[in-house]
């Protein structure tokens, strides 16, 4: 845990060390999990270094930078809204849960949101696989696609694994085309028809796979 400041040389270097060692950040200087969800105006990775956020708003004008982790007290997170103001980039918290029933009032809430950020903008999550993947299947949602398409955004190749409990993410775009693509607008569903209660008691994780998440790779 880092609640210190970046205003001292030793407070930036204790947010360092933090951010390498006890957030893994390390493993994030050489795997990016970069990606484009809608070409020209939204991407999605795992959390930035400053280096690597000063060089994706040189490349992609960005405009804003979305923290899907929320406000946390560790060094990455320091650091990163320090770059983000740095670089003249919006920065605005939208926490998801990567284990959990996507909560209806936090995807109507970043619908709104959606609605008025400044574009190009980033997400990022911890690892880019799991709450990126959720936002970013929001994003292909609020911008008409299918969700075969928002699924898409849910894969193996991002580090997401549906077999773990992160799988709920997925159930959650099969509920919605189960009970109502192509009938139902999907935020009017969300808002007026969606179950979070049914859909984690339905959920069913497997074990291997939820052991490998959590514990192996450690995943929020």
């Amino acid at each position: 845990m880092f609640e210190g400041s970046l205003a001292s040389r030793s407070g930036r270097r204790k947010a360092w060390v933090d951010s390498l060692f006890v957030d893994h950040a390390v493993f994030r200087l050489v795997w990016t999990n970069f990606h484009t969800v809608v070409p020209g105006k939204v991407y999605r990775c795992n959390h930035p270094t400053p280096a690597r956020l000063a060089a994706a708003k040189r490349r992609f004008h960005l405009k804003t930078l979305v923290n899907l982790r929320g406000h946390r007290k560790c060094g990455s997170d320091a650091l990163s809204r320090d770059a983000a103001k740095q670089q003249g980039l919006i920065h605005v918290d939208m926490a998801f849960e990567s284990r959990g029933a996507p909560h209806r009032d936090r995807i109507l809430r970043f619908a709104s949101l959606y609605r008025s950020l400044e574009f190009p903008m980033l997400m990022h999550c911890k690892s880019g696989a799991d709450r990126a993947g959720l936002a970013s299947g929001l994003v292909v949602m609020f911008e008409g696609g299918t969700t075969d398409e928002a699924l898409r955004q849910l894969s193996w190749r991002f580090g997401h694994f549906n077999r773990s409990r992160t799988g709920i993410l997925d159930a959650f775009f099969w509920r919605y085309r189960t009970e109502a693509e192509g009938r139902i607008p999907f935020l009017e569903w969300v808002e007026h028809h969606y179950d979070e209660a049914a859909l984690k008691r339905d959920f069913v994780a497997g074990k291997l796979a939820s052991f490998v998440t959590d514990k192996v790779l450690r995943r929020e």
